[in-house]
């Protein structure tokens, strides 16, 4: 490997499993036996951390999780049903169901933080499709005190409840979008407070289940 980057050759690194899973950094008890997070693709290859030039987060235009553990965001109404059926959110490793939510951009920005993200690949932006309003976390009540952070205690997980920011949604089938600018105004803006909230760009959209379903903003691993 160290040759290949020496010879200025592309390297990939692909994680498994979420950021919140991380043995140090995740929702302990709630986590895997390992790291999940950026920092682990070079201890476990072997190049040094200044070989890694760009960091592409990967998350969804809402929030899930499988298993326990604690979950702000979490729908429990016709809407999580939704979120559901239409993302087809079952565990592809458990076979679980996962529970699904509104973007929380606290614990997507405490991930962009962590990993040292360059930028974001937004997934399923379709499946919120038909929703007449979208609404983002942008801070949790803490016993009556208004929190832009995520805890680190797990009683104090359990107590947050999460501030939401509503904004309208959109109707028309974006499944053929070719382009950023050829998506529906509010979809724009959801994207846009996306990025605002969390701090680093969108660069590759993803609005169907097709491979050439995909809006690539800007070529994240360009030498």
């Amino acid at each position: 490997l160290n040759d290949l980057n020496s010879q200025g050759k592309q390297i990939l690194f692909e994680g498994a499993q979420g950021t919140m899973l991380d043995i140090d950094h995740g929702t302990f008890p709630f986590v895997t036996s390992s790291n999940t997070v950026s920092a682990q693709a070079s201890s476990g290859s072997g190049l040094g951390p200044n070989s890694i030039n760009h960091i592409l987060g990967i998350t969804k235009a809402y929030t899930t999780r499988v298993g326990k553990g604690p979950f702000p965001t979490e729908l429990f109404d016709e809407v999580g049903d939704v979120l559901s059926s239409k993302g087809k959110e079952i565990g592809t490793v458990t076979g679980r169901d996962r529970r699904c939510g509104w973007f929380d951009s606290i614990l997507v920005k405490k991930s962009v933080q962590i990993n040292g993200i360059s930028s974001i690949a937004l997934t399923k932006l379709d499946v919120l499709t038909g929703l007449a309003n979208l609404k983002i976390c942008t801070s949790y009540e803490l016993d009556n005190e208004i929190i832009d952070y995520f805890p680190s205690s797990q009683a104090d997980q359990e107590r947050i409840k999460p501030v939401y920011e509503e904004l309208v949604g959109w109707d028309k089938n974006i499944r053929k979008c070719q382009t950023r600018e050829s998506l529906p105004s509010t979809c724009e803006k959801y994207l846009q407070r996306i990025e605002q909230l969390i701090g680093v760009p969108i660069s590759i959209i993803s609005t169907s289940p097709e491979r050439t379903a995909t809006i690539v903003i800007s070529e994240p691993f360009q030498s």
